[in-house]
């Protein structure tokens, strides 16, 4: 039998100091048929220099400016040929062996588009990851949490989560699809930039009836908040603005309305958390968020497709509030839902 041609493509921005560290593990992956692959979101430090000094058999590829996590991944994948595309971190190790076992889960159904190894912390190897963990969901009201990870709780990995099972979501850290359906959805949808916009693309292949999975016998070490920081208002600024994008144009349009407004009316709640805290930039960035929003729903409408699942008969929703079960409830663990 052939094997599936795998291309591993990393997306840099000035990351020297992170290719440095991580790209050594991604050089010794092994597996029969597979290209590397830095591309490069115009660096201005010499990171690029590095790589074609160091490893001159990975390919590289240079954007001409700084097109943010989705375009950039967009223009590069155009100049891709491979049957499967793994988008994958700078900032994540890996062990040898970490391709081969997601490609054969993928294989045995033609209906799974896209994957997701287990996502583990790389500073503490027996912790999941925040950004991926064992696999992305969603709750009533799209908010995005992981399996082994509920907001700032993230669990240890004591093989709880080794059941190999479809999700809602699968991490940008360690993202693994068939080529086809990334060329059959277009790609990731570059108005997001960055933060959120793997959620859009599953949803979307979900939306036409493929299944997005999470493979436990395959691990990845992500650092995470590598190239924006968990305390930037910006990045506050896009996960609000984002996650009401993706409602829109992934909602069936007799939920969608209803479902963003009340997802509006829990953003002011955090709006006025952070102004009790006296993080008015925080609460400046929810506001811009929302304006932006209103401001492009008749460009972000139009991109909405004739095919939409009702959002509770998907696999990997949380029919609940997940905040209602994490801050009233006092659930830690995804196990307990």
């Amino acid at each position: 039998m052939t094997v599936p041609s795998v291309a591993v493509v990393i997306l840099n921005w000035n990351g020297k100091a992170l290719l440095e560290q991580f790209l050594p593990s991604v050089v010794k992956s092994v597996y029969p048929n597979l290209q590397l692959i830095v591309g490069d979101n115009a660096s201005t430090d010499d990171s690029i220099a590095f790589v074609k000094a160091n490893y001159p058999d990975v390919k590289v590829i240079v954007n001409d400016h700084n097109y943010g996590f989705a375009e950039g991944y967009n223009r590069l994948l155009a100049q891709v040929e491979a049957d499967y595309y793994v988008l994958l971190n700078s900032d994540v190790e890996v062990p040898e062996n970490w391709i081969q076992p997601v490609i054969d889960a993928m294989e045995m159904d033609d209906k799974v588009a896209v994957a997701q190894p287990k996502i583990k912390w790389q500073k503490n190897k027996s912790q999941f990851e925040y950004a991926g963990a064992a696999g992305g969901y969603l709750d009533l009201h799209a908010f995005p949490f992981c399996r082994g990870r509920l907001f700032d709780t993230v669990e240890i990995d004591t093989n709880q989560y080794n059941d190999q099972i479809e999700v809602f979501w699968a991490s940008g850290a360690a993202l693994f699809i068939k080529s086809k359906y990334w060329k059959e959805v277009a790609g990731l949808d570059q108005d997001f930039f960055a933060h959120m916009e793997e959620i859009d693309l599953c949803w979307r292949i979900k939306n036409l009836g493929y299944k997005v999975i999470y493979c436990p016998t395959a691990e990845v070490y992500h650092v995470g908040g590598a190239t924006l920081d968990a305390s930037s208002p910006h990045k506050t600024y896009l996960n609000f603005r984002n996650n009401l994008i993706l409602m829109q144009k992934n909602l069936p349009a007799n939920d969608a309305y209803f479902r963003i407004f009340i997802r509006m009316s829990l953003d002011f709640v955090a709006w006025i958390h952070f102004l009790l805290q006296g993080k008015t930039d925080f609460a400046w960035a929810i506001n811009k968020a929302h304006y932006h929003f209103l401001c492009s729903l008749q460009k972000n409408g139009a991109k909405r497709s004739d095919k939409q699942i009702p959002f509770l008969k998907h696999t990997g929703q949380y029919p609940s509030s997940i905040i209602w079960a994490y801050f009233v409830k006092k659930i830690r663990f995804f196990s307990q839902l």
